[in-house]
């Protein structure tokens, strides 16, 4: 039996692709990762209706994204100035750096407000498969960093997965090369349970983190 909604779908998406201005715009959206067709689709008609003063802001904004901003001399955050505001702020521990894989993770320990120190944007991790090595993220600036000694805590905040794992401990491995371990607390983020999960239903790599990372109340 023939799934008509899902015909209509097909026939639809095909229409909207066959107008070649819009095309250019669908082509773009699913370019961008985690849009599919119809989501571009959808996207691409929706700004379509959108008044045309809205569109050209729109699209001065994405035109002047990279114009209009730089990443960090220090932590390569992206900002507007040499140094990010995270840097510039006094207030701010210089000696605590937590260091996380991307922009997007260091805004979600900013949203956290559990940082009270400043950060090291990695810009990326420790991948063999994708060619990418050390000497392709920012660690040696890391490593430059330490050797100011300034820094007394490094929280390694890289996501708990294999390669997030392998660059946390890459770094600590190489700062106990320099002779630095005896100076600097380094640190890993906790794993296991997240609030409001049932354990019955967690795997087991995940309970056993959750053991491994358990405190004294």
């Amino acid at each position: 039996m023939f799934n008509i909604k899902k015909i209509i779908s097909c026939i639809l998406l095909f229409v909207m692709r066959s107008i070649r201005p819009v095309q250019k715009v669908i082509d773009a959206f699913e370019a961008l990762p985690g849009v599919g067709p119809k989501t571009a689709a959808r996207l691409a008609y929706y700004l379509l209706n959108v008044p045309q003063d809205r569109l050209s802001k729109f699209g001065q904004a994405l035109e002047n994204l990279k114009k209009d901003t730089k990443l960090c001399k220090l932590c390569f955050n992206v900002g507007e100035e040499d140094f990010c505001p995270v840097c510039q702020d006094e207030g701010r521990s210089k000696s605590q750096v937590c260091v996380v894989e991307n922009s997007l993770d260091l805004l979600a320990f900013e949203r956290s407000e559990a940082i009270k120190g400043v950060y090291h944007v990695l810009g990326g991790v420790i991948s063999p498969l994708a060619g990418i090595g050390p000497n392709d993220l920012r660690i040696p600036q890391l490593l430059a960093r330490v050797k100011t000694g300034e820094i007394k805590e490094l929280i390694l905040a890289t996501n708990p997965n294999m390669e997030g794992e392998a660059t946390a401990m890459y770094i600590a491995e190489k700062i106990k090369e320099m002779g630095f371990a005896k100076d600097i607390v380094i640190t890993r983020i906790g794993r296991g349970l997240p609030t409001g999960a049932d354990v019955e239903y967690a795997d087991g790599q995940t309970l056993l983190r959750a053991m491994e990372s358990r405190r004294e109340l």
